[in-house]
């Protein structure tokens, strides 16, 4: 824990995925994943009526009693309720887990997947307590996925690959997919002391599709090897995502595109979002791109 400087505004790229013009998505989108890994993406497909009720489906979860939510805690598969402090993503820099609550739900597995990491189960509250509650959660899921592909080909794309590179089994037509349903308390944050919404960490997948609330609390840092690390404010924007990458897809590029460090700054209020996170499935051998190596910059 050490002395930070004011934080600054982000600038991002906001990318049209409804935009014809996909060369100009494309250098968009590069410009993007090797500056910051952060952009907005906007005509993604979702409407803005589907999201508000999926945001207010999340919130009736999160005002049940503790008692009926703890009844869906976690299980194996990684499906299921996460209580407030459960959570610790910097344990370097944080007094304890995060002042955040989430719920966490997988791509319904077919019996070939069963056995391996992250398939399993879902956990789903009783229909008698949250009537449509399962069926919301599952058709955001199938829409969130098709948004995934077709920002998927522009990644292609943006890495000199076939624009279908990403479309395989393998990859993404049996991903795992994991949706995280988020509600941040209404604590304020004191990095000095080590306190969090939620602690400094890259994804480890290939990308984030995150959707939030109004309220500001997301920050990115682009310089997380210096000292003081700079701390740039991520402002929400209405009916967008703000799309991240992940260390697979910095990995998977030889480093071409980066992974952030990104962290959550509680400000008093509460806060909700809700996280996308894409990966290929587990028969996806992840190695260095052939258009992201050469004798001058072989496979780190």
């Amino acid at each position: 824990m050490g002395k930070e400087i004011p934080q600054t505004q982000a600038i991002l790229n906001c990318i049209d995925l409804s935009n014809p013009n996909i060369d100009h998505n494309v250098d968009l989108l590069k410009q993007s994943c090797t500056d910051s890994g952060f952009f907005y993406l906007i005509n993604h497909g979702i409407s803005q009526d589907f999201m508000d009720e999926v945001f207010a489906q999340s919130n009736t979860f999160f005002t049940l009693p503790l008692n009926e939510k703890m009844k869906l805690l976690r299980n194996d598969s990684h499906k299921g309720y996460t209580p407030v402090l459960d959570e610790i993503l910097d344990p370097q820099n944080q007094l304890h887990g995060d002042y955040k609550e989430g719920y966490y739900i997988g791509v319904e597995d077919n019996d070939s997947l069963h056995h391996k990491p992250f398939y399993g189960p879902n956990q789903w509250p009783a229909s008698d307590v949250l009537p449509g509650w399962r069926e919301t959660m599952e058709e955001y899921q199938r829409r969130a996925l098709e948004v995934g592909k077709a920002l998927a080909r522009i990644i292609a794309l943006a890495l000199g690959l076939d624009a279908n590179f990403f479309d395989k089994p393998e990859t993404l037509r049996e991903p795992i997919a994991i949706l995280r349903l988020l509600h941040y308390q209404d604590k304020v944050s004191d990095p000095s002391q080590g306190l969090y919404a939620a602690g400094a960490h890259t994804d480890y997948g290939l990308i984030t599709l995150l959707a939030t609330d109004d309220v500001q609390g997301l920050q990115i840092c682009k310089n997380k090897d210096a000292k003081p690390q700079i701390w740039e404010d991520v402002t929400p924007l209405k009916g967008a995502f703000i799309v991240n990458l992940g260390d697979m897809l910095e990995r998977w590029s030889n480093c071409t595109f980066e992974s952030t460090l990104h962290r959550v700054i509680g400000n008093g209020q509460e806060r909700y979002s809700i996280a996308y996170f894409l990966e290929p499935g587990h028969d996806c051998l992840v190695e260095c791109l052939p258009t992201c190596k050469s004798d001058e910059n072989p496979p780190k």
